[in-house]
């Protein structure tokens, strides 16, 4: 296992996805939207170096940990750091969570190009996407802030082709 550029970790959320989770907020964002959360994690030179490892010590120190959740930042700006640890945590029998400021549309189309992004996709259980829109916040909302972002079934979006929400989330 290798080190992942992070902001900080939340031990316990029930915010940032089902469940109680493990979440990382990883380090540069190149969407950098008017509002956004935490703008502290937009600079790809700040935060820290992690180990891997140490992730998945704090997601094994608690049986109550559903999964682990993927923030930002964005995440996918780490496809390379991030794919062995969240391939370790779906053998650990957890699920995953990613946030990002990317569309699965605009996704599919850089698969082609990326076969570890694709891989990482495997991966992930829920997908909130999109970027976060301050015209169009809603507190309301489960798990995003914005009425564009979707909470997406990635496995079932994958294997048809087309962006399915999640059941629950609409």
């Amino acid at each position: 296992m290798g080190t992942i550029r992070i902001a900080g970790l939340v031990k316990q959320s029930v915010v940032d996805g089902p469940g109680l989770r493990l979440t990382v907020f990883t380090q540069g964002c190149p969407h950098q939207c008017p509002g956004c959360h935490n703008p502290d994690t937009h600079d790809f030179a700040g935060g820290y170096d992690c180990e891997s490892a140490e992730i998945l010590g704090e997601l094994g120190k608690n049986p109550l940990l559903r999964g682990i959740t993927l923030s930002g930042g964005e995440p996918l700006c780490r496809v390379g750091e991030l794919l062995p640890l969240v391939q370790d945590i779906k053998k650990a029998g957890k699920d995953v969570v990613c946030y990002t400021g990317y569309t699965f549309e605009e996704l599919m189309q850089r698969r082609e190009q990326d076969a570890d992004l694709f891989a990482l996709l495997e991966q992930i259980d829920l997908l909130v996407d999109g970027p976060y829109d301050q015209s169009r916040r809603d507190l309301t909302l489960r798990f995003r802030g914005s009425q564009n972002q979707r909470v997406l079934d990635l496995p079932a979006s994958l294997r048809q082709g087309t962006a399915v929400w999640a059941e629950g989330y609409e």
